[in-house]
């Protein structure tokens, strides 16, 4: 078995013994669920104002708005970078 071989199973070994200890992977506390670990239950907190969810919501708005424009700028170069091509084929 060569260095980079030896690497690998490590490698993979470590990542098994860590889905293992995790129970099988990963695994999100959703808020008024109980945790498996601690036995602790995570209720929605006072914390998270009105202000802060409202200001946060506006934040995804605007990134949406903003992946928007980047599919949007890609196809463009997409189809313009084809349409390039066509004419050159043409000439």
């Amino acid at each position: 078995m060569n260095p980079f071989e030896f690497l690998l199973l490590l490698i993979g070994m470590v990542f098994i013994f860590q889905m293992i200890k995790n129970k099988g992977g990963l695994r999100g506390n959703r808020l008024g669920q109980r945790s498996e670990r601690h036995g602790i239950i995570h209720e929605p907190s006072d914390e998270i104002s009105s202000g802060e969810t409202r200001m946060l919501r506006d934040e995804v708005r605007a990134l949406k708005e903003r992946i928007h424009v980047l599919e949007r700028i890609t196809v463009e170069k997409e189809n313009s970078l084809a349409r390039e091509i066509e004419d050159l084929r043409n000439k």
